[in-house]
């Protein structure tokens, strides 16, 4: 019986003596961080407050119908998805590449020429954007797409709204699509968000693909739990401190470890790290809603020029299991959370861009998920310390980027400091 896979027992170890390290929360970061400890032979335990792992990357079922805490996508060429996940196995289908822009001229398709040339009409000059702009987007994309990560991730930081201007993206055009699209992407309507950050999400976006598992979202960290040895992953056990020999449990329990890796949200880090600096957190509301016709076939994402929702889709062209009855389910994204006055405009709008009657669409869902991504306005750091104290450390994508990639790497790297510590023998 080798170390990574010895059996637990009453919430210690079998011999009764400390982990070595404990992960508080199973989100992508800490089940990152975790893998890679049990693979180094660490006795290694995972607490989660909820029932599942997960975090914030969560799928409810709601009367049959698949529906993901806040809408999701799930980017094919990040390096750690990669390196750590059967993606067969997800059963991914991809979106159409590209999205669809609501402008005052209708729906005009915005898409890279080379991967649909078939596709890509609206970017003659004169529809969506000028021939300059176009010239401008080539070469701000054969920059971002062709360049090594590292070029990116060192460059001159600043806001994505600056960044744009200095490639000489006009205004239309940012009014146009950069400013409705990336509001979706950063939940944030300024363009504020790092410079550097936009350059490596729009290289992942030239580079990868865009998609959704068979099962929802939940179905990636839930493959990632899967892989811990058996027993390493605790549920329904929230942490409420930090203690000198572990954590303290909600219910009055301790787990004892000589390492404890803190992998929650920046809020709840924050609370069980007390000092911790993080950053702020931009909150996003999603609305589900079955149509007995599906106002669009395709599998692809729309946005608004007047920006009266984030972005909209509609999942069951992407994925039909995601529907029991054969409905479509449309997902609807927007910044906050929306009053019913506010909620009743939005699907006013869809109705206007769909070019259907929306209002007698049923709502089978509503998720706000607060701290839904980590705000990075530029400049900012693309990556922040994981050792907060000898012993203690601290993960998650509000220490690296907003992505699944930023979590899964955050993760990478604390388990990398604890393996450091333990075996110079500083903790």
């Amino acid at each position: 019986m080798t170390r990574a896979t010895e059996k637990w027992t009453a919430g210690r170890r079998a011999d009764g003596g400390p982990y070595d390290a404990v992960v508080v929360g199973a989100g992508a970061a800490g089940l990152a961080c975790a893998a890679d400890l049990c693979a180094a032979g660490l006795r290694v335990r995972v607490l989660e407050a909820a029932g599942e792992p997960g975090g914030r990357m969560r799928t409810d079922r709601v009367a049959g119908f698949t529906a993901d805490r806040g809408f999701q996508v799930f980017n094919t060429s990040y390096p750690q998805v990669k390196r750590r996940l059967d993606l067969r196995a997800l059963r991914l289908r991809a979106f159409t590449p590209g999205v669809l822009v609501h402008t005052g001229d209708g729906l005009r398709r915005f898409t890279d020429p080379t991967r649909r040339p078939g596709q890509s009409r609206d970017l003659l000059p004169g529809r969506l954007a000028s021939g300059r702009d176009l010239l401008a987007l080539a070469a701000l994309s054969a920059r971002d797409g062709l360049a090594p990560a590292a070029v990116l991730r060192h460059g001159a930081d600043g806001t994505t709204l600056g960044a744009l201007r200095a490639a000489g993206v006009s205004p239309h055009l940012v009014e146009t699509f950069f400013r409705p699209f990336l509001s979706g992407v950063f939940l944030e309507d300024r363009l504020e968000t790092s410079a550097r950050f936009f350059h490596l999400v729009w290289r992942s976006m030239l580079r990868g693909t865009l998609s959704l598992p068979a099962e929802g979202i939940g179905a990636v960290p839930a493959q990632l739990a899967a892989r811990l040895p058996p027993g390493v992953l605790r549920t329904g056990a929230p942490v409420a401190a930090l203690s000198a020999r572990g954590v303290l449990l909600a219910d009055g329990g301790e787990e004892r470890a000589r390492t404890v890796v803190v992998a929650t949200g920046q809020r709840a880090a924050a609370g069980l790290l007390p000092g911790l600096r993080v950053p702020g957190g931009r909150t996003v509301t999603t609305l589900y809603h079955a149509a007995v016709r599906p106002p669009l076939e395709e599998p692809v994402l729309v946005v608004d020029s007047r920006r009266r929702f984030l972005n909209t889709c509609v999942l069951t062209a992407l994925q039909p299991g995601f529907s029991p009855d054969g409905r479509a389910l449309v997902s609807t994204s927007v910044l906050g959370s929306p009053s019913p006055a506010e909620t009743d405009a939005v699907v006013a709008a869809l109705g206007e861009v769909y070019g259907v009657d929306a209002g007698g669409w049923e709502p089978v869902h509503r998720v706000t998920v607060t701290d839904a991504l980590p705000a990075v306005p530029g400049p900012a750091p693309l990556s922040r310390p994981v050792r907060w104290a000898p012993g203690r450390y601290v993960c998650g994508d509000h220490r690296a980027t907003g992505s699944l990639q930023g979590a899964l790497a955050s993760g990478a790297k604390a388990a990398r400091a604890v393996l450091s510590d333990v075996r110079a023998g500083t903790v």
